[in-house]
């Protein structure tokens, strides 16, 4: 089965109400997703959906996204083992991003490079230049042994 979308309401109610989930899909055919843990509320990664990737989504309640490096739909975890199963899709009023609240398996991390969370390091001023610290250096699995004969497919 394949969730069919249908087009948004002009009509700016419409969108803001109850009713059809009417995803409005950027010119790219694409939809932000915002992942955050659903036990604690870390955020874990933003990433993007086309149809197929929502709809498949919905339909295993295993969150699959669209790579745009890649140009390709990719389950989350699949490689790595770090699943992501949703427990919740929430939208926004416009209906133009979503909100994924998961619960990840595996080793619990969702980074590719091993940690829990893509948003591993916070940027800051060091004078007049923009320089990045890592906030969290604990690496949940080795990406080399998990990844070794995968190429650009670690995300």
């Amino acid at each position: 089965m394949t969730v069919l979308f249908a087009s948004p309401s002009a009509d700016k109610t419409v969108l803001e109400d109850s009713g059809p989930f009417t995803p409005k899909f950027d010119g790219h055919g694409l939809i932000t997703a915002v992942v955050t843990d659903a036990d604690d509320g870390e955020l874990l990664m933003v990433a993007h959906m086309n149809a197929q990737a929502l709809s498949l989504t919905l339909e295993t309640g295993i969150a699959h996204y669209f790579s745009r490096s890649r140009g390709k739909i990719w389950k989350k975890g699949e490689t790595s083992g770090n699943l992501q199963t949703v427990t919740e899709i929430r939208t926004d009023c416009d209906q133009d991003a979503l909100w994924l609240k998961v619960r990840v398996a595996g080793h619990d991390a969702t980074c590719h490079t091993g940690r829990r969370s893509c948003f591993y390091r916070s940027v800051t001023m060091a004078g007049e230049n923009p320089v990045l610290t890592i906030t969290d250096d604990v690496r949940h699995f080795d990406p080399a042994s998990v990844y070794h004969s995968v190429k650009d497919d670690s995300k």
